[in-house]
Parts: structure tokens; sequence; C-alpha cells
């Protein structure tokens, strides 16, 4: 350990974000980094404790706690420190395919496992993890690795979000030879248009996938597998394939007016926007419009707050966000010890924004939407909110949100935001394939494998596990890609 008392010594500094009614002026990502002097003092805090819960990637209480890609996180906090950032490079790159996309938009399950966090603040690592790999591209240390022999057998990933592009990533370093199916006009699935410019900037997707592509790998775009192509011709024309299609069907509110002009799923207004944007810059006016006018968003997750930044940016009259559950307490519970993952009260950066526009908060707990009203047009104008409570099913023993009798509240609303998660995998993909599924419809495997029912036939990311995180999708790619590669070989060299 270069610092034996760097956490002692100095304090956590993040890297400083741009006010927010200044960054909601433009789409750019809004994180200033902090001075290499400076970031070199936030790695000597990392103690290289005798467990380091930070690189753990275990579940307890059915969260994730440390990093599931077990990121050699002292080992490269120390070599920062120390100045070695090349060797840094390579000791994060080692376990973690996609570091620059990981650095941006992950939650930092490290950080909340990290030991420092169990009296002070957390050790930086996410933040130091971006400044290893920014570095590692301006310095020229991220460069094309050709494989020098190819086994000649033949893969086709079908989708390019994080599970596809790392499964694509191992599997060409091993020598096969890779083909990725992408239905949309752009390579990255979730990271090009289910995560926002201000999160992810596309140019960082981009700069990775023309390094892919001079490593060999075969990007095909506007492809849409199951239509476009049949699954039986894939399976006839390649030796294995790796299905990454995401959990894509979105989970709909069903009430009263759900018919009304004006109601959309996330995923659908985020991506119209992302692509607009990269388009023409918005000119092109092919994005779902809330100028001056009143959005309800409902859901309280990552993609509803989202979705706030966004309806923000694009100069919404008001936003609120509506949450079936209870405001989190603001500190850890006695039932919530370190190291699980802390449930407490989260602002993220919509929210702040939408404090910094509006004077409050765009967030109502405990509440959901009963009824949405329209004019003779069709077109959305009301909603109907009713408050929650959690009550006791007196039968089964668990507790439920329901419904307060009488709570009725009518509140203005042009556009309705949907971002109640997900459902699973699309219909038309599995029953192309013929996989088995799970009661979630996600794509049936045996606990701790990843090959399908269909022979040959593989699944990873979301499709297989359901709703999650980039640095899941990420392990998954890289552990479906050990399991083909053994179904091929016969034995694996991959991490």
């Amino acid at each position: 350990m270069g610092k034996i008392t760097g956490f002692l010594e100095y304090d956590r500094k993040d890297n400083i974000a741009i006010l927010p009614k200044e960054r909601i002026k433009n789409f750019n990502e809004f994180h200033e980094s902090l001075p290499m002097e400076e970031r070199r003092k936030q790695a000597a805090r990392c103690m290289n404790c005798g467990v380091p819960f930070c690189q753990a990637g275990m579940m307890i209480s059915n969260m994730t706690f440390g990093c599931p890609l077990n990121n050699l996180i002292p080992e490269w906090n120390d070599l920062l420190y120390t100045g070695n950032l090349k060797q840094a490079y390579e000791r994060l790159r080692k376990t973690n395919n996609f570091p620059e996309f990981t650095g941006r938009v992950c939650p930092a399950l490290c950080e909340k496992a990290c030991t420092c966090n169990l009296n002070e603040e957390a050790v930086a690592t996410k933040s130091n993890e971006l400044e290893v790999v920014e570095n590692a591209y301006r310095e020229g240390y991220v460069k094309a690795n050709v494989p020098s022999t190819r086994t000649g057998k033949k893969i086709a990933i079908i989708g390019s979000g994080p599970s596809g592009l790392a499964a694509a990533d191992q599997l060409n370093q091993r020598g096969h030879s890779v083909t990725v199916f992408e239905r949309h006009d752009r390579v990255g699935g979730l990271l090009m248009y289910g995560i926002p410019n201000m999160k992810l900037e596309k140019q960082f997707i981009l700069r990775r996938v023309a390094i892919m592509e001079e490593e060999g790998v075969i990007f095909k775009t506007g492809v849409n597998v199951g239509v476009d192509i049949k699954a039986k011709d894939l399976m006839k024309d390649y030796d294995r394939v790796i299905l990454c299609c995401g959990a894509s069907n979105p989970r709909d509110i069903n009430v009263p007016g759900r018919d009304a002009k004006g109601i959309y799923f996330a995923v659908d207004f985020l991506r119209a926007t992302t692509k607009s944007l990269l388009d023409s810059d918005l000119k092109d006016k092919k994005f779902i419009s809330v100028k001056d006018k009143n959005v309800i968003v409902i859901g309280g997750g990552d993609t509803g707050n989202d979705c706030v930044g966004t309806s923000i940016r694009l100069g919404a009259k008001s936003v609120t966000q509506l949450e079936m559950m209870p405001e989190p307490p603001k500190e850890r519970l006695a039932s919530n010890p370190w190291p699980e993952w802390p449930r407490i009260l989260k602002t993220d950066y919509g929210q702040e924004e939408a404090i910094a526009v509006s004077g409050h908060d765009p967030r109502i707990y405990c509440t959901t939407v009963k009824e949405f009203k329209a004019d003779k047009q069709g077109n959305l104008k009301k909603a109907v909110l009713v408050s929650l409570e959690s009550k006791k099913d007196s039968k089964t023993g668990r507790f439920s949100m329901v419904e307060i009798e009488g709570s009725e509240k009518e509140v203005n609303a042009d556009v309705v935001l949907i971002a109640a998660g997900f459902l699973g995998s699309e219909e038309y993909v599995t029953k192309d394939f013929k996989v088995d599924l799970t009661p979630r419809t996600n794509v049936k495997t045996d606990e701790g494998k990843y090959e399908t029912s269909v022979k040959n036939v593989f699944v990873a990311g979301d499709m297989h596990r359901g709703q999650s995180l980039v640095v899941w999708g990420i392990h998954e790619g890289r552990e479906v890609a050990k399991a083909v590669d053994i179904s091929l070989m016969g034995y694996t060299n991959l991490d």
C-alpha cells in the first residue's frame, strides 16, 4: 500500500459537477475531472483492506455488495497513487472490458461496500476508475490488439448492449470470428439509446467500437433478428449464437384513459430524444416534445430520473415524478448495516435540476395514477392521482401498497412517461429461437449456466437475469464467453 495513512490525511473529493441551471442548457456530460495530483490523493485513501469488500461481488439479502466484475480495486488505486498509470490501466482492463462506461454510469457498488464507508466517506473509486481509463486513451495505451491466430469458429451475437459487447470482445480476443447484430441504427444497445448523453456521451461508445472493429469484430446494424433474419438461418450459418437482446419489454400502467394521446414508455421517449440529438442536434424534431408541457414521470428509479433530466432540458413547464413506495430514510437503519447496499434517500442529477428550476423536489412518494383524462380530441389533459399505504395481507402475511380511500387528487398532465421497469425479453425473438422462458419471461438456463434449452444457443445480460445494471451486463458477457469457448474448444483460457 503506497500511503498507509492516506485515508486519515485526505478527505474525499469527487469530480466537480457543473451547476444545475448551467448544465441543463445542453445534453453534455457535466462533471469536470480533478487535477492529477488531487486524483492521486483520492487513490491514496484506499486502505488495501485485509478483506477488500469493494471487489467482492457477492450477494447479501438479495442485494449485491462489491463489484460484480471483481475489479482489482486496491491494486489499481495503489498504482494510480504511485503514478504507474499504464500498469493501473492494465490491471483495470484485466477484469473490465469497458471501464470508460462503468466509470460514468455505474452506481458504484464498490464504494457502498468500501471499508471507509463504514465510518467515513468511501474512496472515490468510480471517478478514479474513469481517470485511469481516460488517461490511458490520452497517452495511447489503449490500442487495437488483433488476434494473431483464428480458430475458424463463427459466433453470432444478437444485441450490442453491455453484455453483447463484452461477449464479443472476449470471444474475438480468443480468436473466434464474431459478428454482432443490432436492430437499431447504431451500436450500443442500452448504452446508446437507453442512457442519456449527459450520463454517457456517445463518442465514448463509438471510440471503443472502432477499436473492436479494428480487432476484427463485425457489427451489422439495422438488422432485426427474428424479423429480417430468422433464427434457423443464423443457427445454420454460425457455430454458436448468443442472445443479448436485453429486457426490453416495458411494464405498462393499465388504468382508465390509458389510450389518451400523450402517454409514452420512458424507453421510447429517451431513445427518440437521443437519436434526434445525434442525427440533427434536435433540429429534425423527431422526438417527443415536452416543451411548455406538464410532465408526469411514473417510476422512481434511474430511468425515471433520466426522464426528469431530459424533460427539464427539453423545456417542460413542470415535472412531477411519482413513486409508489415510501420515501427512504436519509441514513442507514439498523436493519440495513454496512456492507449491504444502503437503502437511503438518493437525490440524483435530474431531481437536483428539477429542484433548481422549480424550487421543490419533483418526487411524490406513496402515490400512483388511478385514471387519465383526455379532451374531446383524445389528448391527455389530467391525471387522477391516489395515495397509497403499506398494508399486511392477513392470508399471505405479505405487505403491499394499497389505495387510501378518498385520497384522489386531479392534476394537470399533458405528457406521461411510464418508467415502471421491464417485464423481460421480447416475444418475437424468444419464439423464433424456441427457447424456454422463466415465469418472468427471461430466457431460462440451468442455475449458473448460460446455454439455453436449444443446443448451441446461449444467453446473457438482462435477457438472462432480468433488468439490471451495466456492470452486471459486462459480467454476464464475460461469463457467457467462457461458456461458449468451452463448448467450442473443450476448455477456456478466458479470465
